[in-house]
């Protein structure tokens, strides 16, 4: 008793609370639905189960998309980030590294990627979940039609016992009908009368009519749960493929974030860098190669040719490969931090 209760407890709390990706997997079996609820008409067992797939699928489209919003976002908070970046200082400081002697190999020029897709070419097919009906239509229809034939057979069988042949074309008389209603009362065992004769007539075309409809419609429930179950299993092979689509773009927004504190770190830096840049000009003035500059000033320049490098290096190197994150940005940007953090490392 406690453990249908306890049941009977879990299922509604599972159809009144939506069901999170990583819980797609926890969700019941059908076969222990049934053993759990063996009161519970097949059609309606079918029904619960494809609303849980349906409220599953729509967690899952709606995590989903809330991670392409926020995908979105990011990539325009990185591109403020880059227009920043140039205009807070780096842009600058290259200007000054040309004038101090740095020329740059045009043959090595860095080309920053100006488009981030993440678009994965292996979509995941959306899946359509369908809805069932209870048969009771169809049961409805051939009901009919099985009265309309038993009462055929049952009046065929009525004029072959009275050797009478009924000619289609035309309404049978009265007494003609007569006789053959009498015969369904001669047949249980009574005396002919019309009246019984129209009840057994009566009750044996109506029994066959409900039980046609009560074998279509048991039928239609067993057909019903085999394809809810079916389609759940669909529903959460589905979620498991947009589950490992979630954490991909997890993953993408995490790699952008980072990427955003990055340049806005070395913004602050470059800004810095220039104001050194600047000293040794004014005070030292131009010279035709860096390294004719005070070593404490040439190592100022070769400090910031390698700060330049290193963030044009991951700016130059696409985020996204085939929809997806690319690694080479991923190690683009540890070295890009590498790099920042020994200049960080001699200053404190």
């Amino acid at each position: 008793m406690n453990e249908n209760n306890s049941v009977e407890t879990n299922e509604t709390e599972e159809d009144n609370n939506s069901i999170p990706l990583e819980d797609a997997s926890e969700v019941i079996e059908v076969s222990e639905y049934v053993e759990q609820e063996p009161k519970v008409k097949k059609h309606i067992k079918a029904l619960s189960l494809i609303e849980q797939a349906k409220q599953m699928v729509k967690d899952a489209e709606e995590q989903t998309q809330a991670c392409k919003l926020l995908l979105a976002d990011d990539l325009r908070e990185y591109d403020n980030a880059k227009n920043s970046l140039h205009s807070g200082g780096m842009d600058a400081c290259i200007s000054l590294l040309e004038q101090l002697g740095y020329q740059p190999n045009e043959a090595n020029k860095i080309t920053e990627e100006n488009v981030v897709v993440f678009e994965p070419k292996e979509e995941v097919e959306p899946i359509v979940l369908k809805n069932v009906s209870s048969g009771r239509f169809t049961g409805f229809l051939y009901s009919l039609v099985s009265a309309t034939a038993t009462s055929v057979g049952l009046v065929y069988l009525a004029t072959e016992k009275l050797g009478i042949t009924l000619d289609i074309s035309k309404i049978p008389s009265q007494d003609t009908v007569k006789s053959i209603v009498e015969v369904f009362s001669t047949s249980v065992g009574l005396e002919p009368n019309i009246y019984v004769g129209a009840s057994v007539f009566g009750f044996c075309v109506v029994s066959v009519m409900a039980l046609v409809y009560v074998v279509r419609v048991t039928l239609k429930g067993s057909s019903n749960l085999r394809f809810s179950t079916k389609q759940l299993e669909e529903a959460k092979l589905y979620i498991k493929q947009k589950s490992d689509c979630k954490t991909a773009m997890d993953k993408i927004d995490e790699h952008i974030k980072d990427t955003i504190s990055t340049l806005k770190l070395y913004e602050v830096i470059f800004n810095e860098q220039k104001g050194k840049l600047e000293r040794i000009m004014h005070i030292e003035g131009n010279k035709n190669k860096s390294t004719e500059y005070h070593e404490k000033s040439y190592a100022e320049i070769r400090e910031t040719r390698s700060l330049v490098r290193a963030i044009e290096s991951f700016m130059s190197i696409s985020m996204s490969k085939d929809g997806h994150l690319s690694d080479d940005s991923i190690e683009a940007l540890n070295r890009a931090k590498l790099q920042l953090n020994k200049m960080l490392e001699r200053l404190y």
